[in-house]
């Protein structure tokens, strides 16, 4: 996570943003503040996805202290995007937290917990989940990757990876393969027009809905922009 360039954002200055929890939050903070310098997943994903997990939950229901740490940990294993281990990227997650809570001495059975939620929020990993809390976070995760948001990291990260905005003369994609790793704008057809048909709580696919909306929106106006 990006955080050494904001001064004075500290584990205490977020923790209080995860009460009732906010001593656990300070004791997993620090192992996700480091240096990664993918700002797709920096510390403001993290308060993103643990925004939508507060309001999923004040609805659904589910264990607040699981939820509370299964948020911070989520991604405690960087994997850039072009990673041949991206798609296990989640399970390296999962192993890390079940090994960090339990040195704080949390039961088997909440370990476990753990890392079911953990490896199963990943849409690369495409294992179901069973919990309520990994429906959760699951859904809030994939929040954070449609609507405006979601708009804006994958420009981010596809600037990250060199690839382009569009092909050039079939923006489309209509006479050729999709290929989000070259072009940007691929990645809507390929990925993120899906996943609002994927959601598992009924607050999530609400929620899931209107952002698609904003993005479809987005779409067709950039498509006009460049093919009319």
């Amino acid at each position: 996570m990006i955080t050494g360039m904001i001064p004075g954002l500290t584990p205490s200055v977020l923790a209080k943003d995860f009460s009732p929890h906010q001593d656990l939050a300070r004791k997993l903070l620090p192992s996700v503040m480091n240096t990664t310098e993918d700002g797709a997943h920096d510390i403001s994903h993290l308060m993103r996805v643990w925004r939508n997990v507060t309001r999923l939950q004040a609805v659904e229901g589910g264990d607040q202290r699981l939820l509370t740490a299964a948020t911070i940990l989520h991604d405690c294993v960087a994997v850039e995007k072009d990673s041949p281990d991206r798609r296990n990227a989640s399970r390296l997650s999962a192993k890390k937290a079940r090994d960090m809570v339990a040195a704080e001495g949390w039961d088997a059975d909440d370990c476990d917990a753990i890392a079911h939620i953990i490896e199963a929020h990943s849409f690369s990993a495409m294992i179901k989940p069973q919990s309520l809390e990994a429906k959760i976070l699951q859904d809030a995760d994939r929040l954070d990757a449609i609507g405006a948001i979601g708009i804006a990291r994958c420009f981010y990260v596809g600037g990250r990876m060199n690839s382009a905005l569009y092909h050039p003369d079939d923006p489309k994609a209509e006479r050729r393969r999709l290929d989000d790793k070259r072009y940007a704008l691929d990645h809507f057809k390929a990925k993120l027009n899906g996943l609002a048909d994927g959601f598992q709580t009924t607050t999530g696919k609400t929620i899931a809905t209107e952002r698609h909306s904003r993005m479809t929106l987005f779409v067709d106006g950039l498509l006009s922009e460049i093919t009319d």
